[in-house]
């Protein structure tokens, strides 16, 4: 088999018109033309790869509003954990927050995997992590 590479992660989401900004601002991710397909969504650009998200009424099938990072999630690499720290805190996220809480965030400076790691919800309740891997 030849290498394979990552090209795109799709995202299930219940409501584009609240997926679709989130991915945007929170993450800077810009919408790329998407073919016409039979069930609504959006393609978005990240780096060299693409994030899609893809329209089901039934959502995803997380129902927890609290963050478990053994759970089912993807991650972004970034070269500054801290500058990604602080978008997210100008955007209303925090550490500090109640577990369901929204905006709420669990950030790991230090941990096993050997990088920083932080980890959110989108509006969908999926499990999202900005890390800072070499």
């Amino acid at each position: 088999m030849s290498l394979l590479a990552l090209h795109h992660v799709s995202i299930i989401t219940a409501d584009l018109t609240k997926s679709l900004p989130f991915y945007r601002d929170v993450f800077g991710l810009a919408e790329i033309p998407r073919p016409n397909f039979a069930i609504p969504g959006a393609w978005l650009a990240c780096g060299d790869l693409q994030v899609h998200l893809i329209f089901n009424p039934e959502g995803t099938f997380r129902r927890s509003p609290v963050i478990d990072r053994n759970d089912w999630h993807f991650a972004f690499r970034t070269d500054d954990f801290d500058a990604a720290i602080d978008r997210l805190a100008a955007l209303g996220f925090r550490d500090d927050l109640p577990p369901d809480d929204p905006k709420c965030l669990l950030v790991l400076r230090s941990g096993p995997a050997g990088f920083p790691q932080v980890y959110l919800l989108d509006p969908d309740l999926n499990i999202v992590e900005i890390n800072g891997a070499r």
